[in-house]
Formats: C-alpha cells, sequence, structure tokens
C-alpha cells in the first residue's frame, strides 16, 4: 500500500481505537507494536475501553488517551449501545475510529456514523464468534451493521476477512500480525535471568502455553497431556502466561493430581519477549485460531512450537520451528513433545524471512500511517495486500 502522492495533513491527527481492554492478548499486541513504531508526531493513539488493561500505563506515557465505558455484561447491550452513542456525541472531533471488538463493531461504528466521524475503520483479527449463545446471537445482530457504516477494512488473514466482512473482500486491507524481531533475538542471558526470577532450574524442560484462560484454548487436554509428559520427563515445568474465566479452574485441577510445583502461573505479563526466551518449546492445543501474534513472536526468539491443527497453517514463517499435531490426540503430541525438548536448538533466526512474510513491524506502521491518510483523503482505492 503506497500512499497517495500529494495526500499531506500538517497536524496531529488522533486516531481512536476501540477495544474490550488493552492486556496482551493477539490484537492488543498488534495496536501496541504498531504504535511504538508508528510516526507519533503526526498520528496519536487513543483508547476506548471497558477495563483496565496491561498496556494502559505505556498508552500513557506514549501521549495516548484512555476512555472508558461499561461492558456488555455489566451494563447490558441496551444501555452499552446508548454509552456508545453518548460518547461519540461527546467526543465528535475525532475523524477516524479503528474498532477491534469483532462483529460487536458494527455498533461501535454505527454509534460513530451517527456522530458524523468520517473515517470508520473495522479490523477483523478472529475467525470465530466467543462466548454464550446469548452473546453470540447479540454479536450476530451487531454485526449487520458493519457493512452498513464501516468506511475501511482490515484483516490480519484473509479467513478473518471472510469471517467478519465476507462481502468486502475486494476493498479489504490485509495486515499480517507485526513484531519488532530484534526485541525477540534469543540471548542465554535473559534465559538465565528469567528462569530464576520465576524459581526454575536451568536443566528444567520447560513448556510455555501464552493465552487467556477459555474454551477455546483446549486446557483440559494440555492438563492431561503435561500429566503424561512429567512421567516421562520428570525435570519439567509448564509455564502459563494469562488470565481468564477458567484460570481458577485450571489451577486446582493440576493441584488435584499434585502437580502444582511443576506449573507456574504468570498472569498477564508485558515482558513476553523475556518470557518466551525461559522456554524450551512453547504448546498451543487450541481448537481453531487464527494467526496468533505469541506463534509469530517465539520464531523470532528461535523458539520450537508445537500446535494443533486447528490453527492456521498461516503462523508457520518458514523457519522449520513449527510442528503440528492433532487437536486431541495425546500420543503423537508425547512424542512430538519428547523430540522437539530433549534436542539442542540452535536458537538464532535469519530475521528477513519476518519481512518477506509480512509481519514487520516497522514496514506495517508505515502502511498503516498512509492508510490513515488515505481515509482522511476520502481517496482510499480498495484493494487487497496479501503478504507471501
Amino acid at each position: 500500500m503506497e500512499r497517495k502522492e500529494g495526500c499531506k495533513v500538517d497536524r496531529l491527527i488522533r486516531v481512536l481505537h476501540v477495544v474490550t481492554n488493552m492486556n496482551n492478548g493477539p490484537a492488543e499486541t498488534f495496536i501496541m507494536n504498531i504504535y511504538r513504531n508508528i510516526d507519533r508526531t503526526k498520528i496519536q493513539f487513543d483508547f476506548l475501553t471497558c477495563k483496565l488493561g496491561a498496556f494502559d500505563e505505556e498508552i500513557e506515557n506514549l501521549g495516548g488517551r484512555i476512555y472508558r465505558i461499561p461492558t456488555i455484561s455489566s451494563s447490558g447491550y441496551g444501555n452499552y449501545l446508548r454509552n456508545l452513542e453518548q460518547f461519540f456525541q461527546m467526543n465528535k472531533d475525532y475523524e477516524i475510529v479503528h474498532s477491534h471488538v469483532g462483529k460487536v463493531s458494527g455498533f461501535v461504528l454505527m454509534a460513530a456514523e451517527k456522530a458524523g466521524i468520517k473515517g470508520r475503520i473495522v479490523h477483523s483479527h478472529a475467525a470465530k464468534s466467543k462466548g454464550s449463545i446469548a452473546s453470540k446471537l447479540y454479536q450476530l445482530y451487531a454485526g449487520n451493521y458493519i457493512e452498513k457504516s464501516a468506511t475501511h477494512y482490515i484483516a490480519s488473514s484473509t479467513d478473518t476477512a471472510k469471517w467478519l466482512f465476507k462481502n468486502k473482500l475486494d476493498g479489504t486491507v490485509i495486515l499480517k500480525n507485526g513484531i519488532e524481531t530484534d526485541k525477540f533475538k534469543y540471548c542465554p542471558l535473559k534465559r538465565a535471568e528469567i528462569r530464576e526470577e520465576v524459581h526454575i532450574g536451568k536443566d528444567s524442560a520447560v513448556i510455555g502455553h501464552i493465552g487467556r484462560f477459555n474454551n477455546r484454548q483446549n486446557h483440559s487436554f494440555l492438563i492431561d497431556l503435561f500429566n503424561e509428559y512429567s512421567k516421562l520427563v520428570p525435570d519439567c515445568v509448564l509455564v502459563f502466561v494469562g488470565d481468564g474465566s477458567l484460570r481458577l479452574k485450571v489451577e486446582e485441577q493440576f493441584k488435584n493430581l499434585n502437580l502444582e510445583h511443576k506449573v507456574r502461573f504468570l498472569g498477564i505479563r508485558p515482558d513476553i519477549d523475556l518470557l518466551l526466551q525461559a522456554c524450551d518449546l512453547l504448546v498451543s492445543p487450541s481448537i481453531y485460531e487464527s494467526l496468533p501474534v505469541t506463534l509469530i513472536e517465539a520464531q523470532a526468539a528461535g523458539l520450537p512450537c508445537l500446535i494443533s491443527d486447528g490453527i492456521t497453517d498461516e503462523a508457520d514463517i518458514g523457519l522449520n520451528l513449527i510442528k503440528k499435531a492433532p487437536a486431541n490426540n495425546k500420543r503423537v503430541w508425547l512424542e512430538r513433545m519428547s523430540e522437539i525438548v530433549v534436542k539442542e536448538k540452535d536458537r538464532n533466526v535469519c530475521t528477513s524471512a519476518f519481512s518477506k512474510r509480512g509481519h514487520d513491524v516497522k514496514e506495517i506502521a508505515q502502511q498503516i500511517e498512509s492508510f490513515y491518510f488515505t481515509v482522511l483523503e476520502n481517496s482510499f482505492e480498495s484493494k487487497q495486500l496479501i503478504n507471501v
């Protein structure tokens, strides 16, 4: 995507990003990677959220403003929509709203349109709805307003685009999850330091899992898997990074198996780059996943990954670090975990592969900066960017 000749704005532009919270989930991590690398003398990010987030302090230090309205679950669907409309009526000065809340983006952009906000971007990061049946029905209803109210479309992959706005594929810009590759470069010293911090021996086999504690992540399978793996490899540790509604249940299940001494629950952490250094293998047995940025980061750290066949092939950068296994075949997982962990790995990787596959955050930041300017000029010509 090239910036159109003559497209100039001689003032600071504030873009409002709409998210549930700014914790280190895939969408939030994508936004922060862009935020850190975009030219903030030209474009500044603000955020409309519903909850406190791990990135809040950094956002404010970078010059961003954070607004909050109550969540759908706490206020009810009708009040949530009214709160959106009230917010945008009070903040009409925004020229660009960039929504990352899935099908609920339909309501976000409808409220922004009513307030006269010109640029209304919907960004798809997932390929399925989450939540209860009632929640999914509500999301389905809200999603009907996306194509009526959005002016521009972005997706992390063709699959996520098809899910959220299948009738607008020709006008969709594909922006893959970008990372700062240098930040994740493997360092034995950092590995030793982070292991000491979380009380893990230098010779232990460390299995890492990064993600929310929800049904999609398939934790019940992972619990059974690690129980068996610990019998084969006694000196092992399983590290969980993340939080969610099922965390306490998962903790209790490990206690029932007398495995709590082999498991670390680290919660939401901003230092994923360091935690990846401590691991010997990253596992993701998710039932389904679109394009987890964590897997891109793990490959930048030279970390082998074992993932389920429910995760898109687009996650593989081509460094021979990604291996797949059937989502619930414990025997195959155990075999492949043992093969990967016991072997010494050269964890220095060729960073040019990330740029070739469209995952270099500096390049993506330049692309999205140009995109925002074309939104302002109302001269964006629909075209699809697919990096191969």
